[in-house]
């Protein structure tokens, strides 16, 4: 018999998650029983929770399958063009909810799994987060995938399957010890291996010259294993595919010289853990076969494009030219006009150690061909520019390919900017920043090929998925449309001063609040206060993200408690969390900053509840999605003109918290649609820190002036932090006073004031979350749909489609639904 339902249920729009037929609940509970037995080899005696996890996956994913080969049959039917998003990461996260959200069978699995007497979350949590990436750029390409499928592309995720994720983080003594992430040791029951599209790629070797062209020869061969992963678009029938390489050694391959690490088996390891180059040779080749014969390689590009999602997969571009010019024979001049008219490049950072520059002996040892196309490319494009800038030899040296100031090195950025038809920035000022600065030559010479392509999420995985209450009570307001057309959030303005609806939206947040109040005291043995403000500052640790900042303002708001502890104060939980690169030393120093502040702060008790610090050990998706809705205020604090554009923030603003923030990266936007006084803006501009710049940023200036700084590095300076090592900041303090690139102490005092604003608005909590209202209600425009449908229309030359293809059990019908 169903259970009854809850009156949070009664009142959900349940079309969102799924009716539960009693009828599918019973196939599903038949699926679930054959699963058990059949796959798993295990009966209700001898089962175990991951046992049963599994066994619900398997059953969800045979929901899939069915449309996922329907969807290319589809494909092979109407013959659209095709879109390869090629990615270093994709930080998928987990897949089982996501999936029973897009395929409308949530509730279906809820009933099945009650009626089993188990419970669907315990299952959820037991599923590893697939470690395919780190950070923005790979949950990004995730969040593309989703709403390429929604929105009916033909579009195709190409990367790594690394075997072992970025690492597990373990706080260790408030230090960042890594920990191989065996995200695999259980099996992946989303993906299906592909031996039979095996396809070898090659290294070392040498090039030949012969009359019928350049020959790459005396190679030595890795496999490359594919396997694919089924991504569902939003209840369209649409199943996309996101294909994923491993490397396998050839039969035949040296055991002695990879068990020594040297040979092509050996390097491919490396190669598929970092560069992007064998990740993407196997990616090519599995392109060409993968169009329908009657295309000729002359409208290549009208059937195929190419996204390289920054210049890790740059390799591509010589090495289309290399199956072009060397296998299908064709004119140099041809081969490169398809080639440009194929790739689009996507940059993600200003920052210039992050643009890659890859060491011409290591090329030319790994892949000799290949920098022989990269130095004809790069010919060609500096035969171009001494013909228009004659004797202009620093815009000669400066649009290069090659560097060759110090060690001689290939610029992949200049190579992916030559090599493309279209280039994009992720935010409008970021897309600014490198029209007119770090690409600017480039620019300046094909203006029409920069674009600008705000970032987006989607807002099935941040909103359906890991906020229901929250889903409930706008869908009970506005309806349901707005989970594909985000825009629709626009008519909660009309709610802004209704007292019933923002309370309702208040005790939502509450109730995250305090579900995420005892996943903390659970996990770090701290007793949060729910009635606090959540102060949430998540991502990737790095100097520019200033995390430091944070702490500096920790460390005062402790000063003043210490100071007047009888004084009001509006109670403040700072939670960070990230990774720091295993190689990164002042980034794992600000991670033990962090701790050792927070081991003073939770454990002195004149603070009480009023002040927790809490650092999140092993940020991920999985943890992303619980810490999101629970949040109060986001921090968004890097200095101007440093941030491309941000996905977290958008993520914080569709879940209802505010933004603290600098006006940088998609802040910029957020503050255009939200209003800039809906949000809290502080510190310098993009131009002010360029003044900075130019001018010389003195520290000592603002540590001398303010008062409150200067107690604070005194304190980290003198040891108060660290008692037992009092000099263990050092490295931390010196960057701060000798060569922060960052002027973390130049935006102190306005993000201090800034600060003190939050806390003020936070005691009146009409006014707060009437200034919530209208963050949420301004999020439309950073949905991943808006960011794919620009994709499409203005790089792509695709159209989006609300077209449904007919499941699995009608037939496909062709006619009449190509759009």
């Amino acid at each position: 018999m169903a259970r009854p339902l809850t009156d949070q249920e009664k009142r959900r729009q349940i079309s969102l998650r799924g009716i539960p037929d009693l009828e599918n609940v019973h196939e599903l509970i038949k699926g679930f029983n054959r699963h058990l037995h059949f796959t798993l080899v295990k009966d209700r005696n001898i089962a175990t929770p991951r046992d049963y996890y599994s066994a619900l996956a398997h059953t969800v994913r045979d929901h899939l399958v069915g449309r996922w080969i329907r969807t290319q049959q589809f494909y092979y039917e109407s013959d659209p063009k095709r879109v390869y998003y090629l990615s270093l990461e994709f930080y998928m996260g987990r897949t089982l909810q996501n999936t029973m959200v897009n395929l409308g069978v949530q509730n279906t699995c809820d009933e099945a799994m009650y009626q089993l007497g188990l419970d669907i979350e315990e299952l959820e949590e037991i599923e590893e987060d697939a470690g395919l990436g780190n950070g923005g750029l790979g949950r990004l390409a995730a969040c593309f995938l989703d709403s390429m499928a929604t929105l009916g592309l033909a579009a195709y995720g190409y990367g790594i399957r690394y075997e072992y994720g970025i690492f597990n983080q373990k706080i260790r003594d408030g230090c960042q010890v890594e920990e191989a992430d065996d995200w695999l040791r259980y099996g992946n029951p989303w993906e299906k291996s592909r031996p039979e599209f095996m396809l070898p790629v090659h290294f070392y070797g040498r090039v030949q010259e012969t009359k019928e062209g350049s020959k790459w020869v005396d190679t030595q061969v890795v496999l490359a294993m594919p396997y694919d992963t089924p991504i569902p678009g939003y209840q369209n029938n649409t199943v996309n595919t996101m294909r994923l390489w491993s490397a396998r050694a050839p039969n035949d391959f040296n055991l002695k010289d990879f068990l020594r690490g040297k040979g092509a088996a050996s390097e491919a390891g490396v190669l598929c853990g970092g560069c992007d180059s064998s990740g993407h040779h196997p990616t090519l080749q599995n392109l060409q076969e993968r169009i329908p014969q009657r295309t000729s390689f002359e409208s290549f590009p009208d059937k195929v494009a190419v996204q390289l999602n920054d210049t890790h997969p740059a390799m591509a571009i010589p090495e289309l030219m290399r199956i072009f010019v060397d296998i299908e024979k064709l004119d140099w001049d041809v081969a490169w006009d398809l080639t440009r008219r194929t790739f689009a490049y996507t940059n993600h950072t200003v920052l210039p150690e992050a643009l890659e520059r890859w060491p011409i002996k290591l090329m030319e040892t790994l892949l000799p061909r290949h920098l022989q196309i990269i130095y004809q490319i790069n010919q060609k494009h500096l035969d171009n520019i001494a013909a228009l800038f004659p004797d202009d030899m620093d815009k000669l040296r400066a649009m290069s390919l090659i560097e060759e100031d110090g060690e001689k090195r290939v610029n992949m950025a200049h190579l992916c900017i030559v090599g493309s038809h279209a280039v994009n920035g992720v935010a409008e000022i970021h897309s600014n920043i490198i029209k007119t600065q770090v690409f600017r030559n480039f620019s300046d010479l094909e203006p029409g090929k920069f674009q600008n392509k705000t970032n987006g999420i989607t807002p099935r995985r941040w909103l359906l998925v890991c906020n229901t209450g929250l889903v409930d009570v706008i869908a009970e307001a506005i309806g349901e449309d707005f989970v594909t057309d985000l825009d629709q959030l626009k008519k909660l303005n009309d709610f802004v001063d209704d007292k019933h609806f923002l309370q309702s939206i208040m005790k939502v947040k509450q109730e995250n609040k305090l579900k995420f109040a005892q996943y903390l005291e659970k996990e770090y043995n701290v007793k949060i206060n729910p009635g606090s403000i959540f102060d949430v500052h998540v991502k990737r640790i790095h100097e520019y993200k200033r995390q430091v900042l944070n702490c500096l303002h920790i460390i005062h708001l402790y000063n003043q408690i210490r100071m007047k502890p009888n004084a009001p104060f509006t109670p403040r939980t700072v939670i960070i969390g990230g990774k720091a690169a295993p190689g990164y030393h002042m980034a794992k120093m600000i991670i033990k900053l962090i701790t050792s502040v927070g081991d003073v702060i939770n454990n002195d008790p004149v603070v009480g509840d009023k002040l927790k610090v809490i650092f999140l050990e092993n940020y991920r998706v999985s943890l992303a999605e619980k810490v999101i809705p629970a949040t109060d205020l986001s921090e968004q604090i890097s200095t101007a003109g440093t941030e491309a554009s941000g996905t977290g923030n958008m993520k914080f603003m569709l879940n209802g918290a505010l933004t603290i923030g600098t006006l940088d990266g998609a802040n910029v936007e957020m503050a255009e649609e939200a209003g800039k006084e809906n949000m809290f803006i502080f510190g310098m501009t993009v131009d002010e820190v360029q003044e900075m710049d130019k001018e010389g940023y003195d520290a000592m200036s603002y540590y001398e002036k303010l008062p409150e700084l200067k107690q604070v590095m005194d304190q980290i300076t003198s040891g108060f932090f660290s008692l037992k090592q009092p000099h263990l900041f050092k490295d931390i303090t010196d960057m701060l006073f000798k060569y922060d690139r960052f002027k973390v102490f130049a935006d102190f005092e306005a993000y201090v004031k800034c600060q003190e604003r939050v806390s003020k608005l936070f005691q009146d909590p009409i006014e707060w979350s009437k200034m919530v209202l209208r963050n949420i209600a301004a999020t439309g425009k950073f949905s991943s749909d808006r960011t794919i449908t620009e994709y499409a229309r203005d790089i792509w030359g695709v159209e989006p489609s609300n077209i449904k293809i007919p499941p699995p059990s009608e037939p496909l019908r062709v006619e009449g639904l190509t759009s």
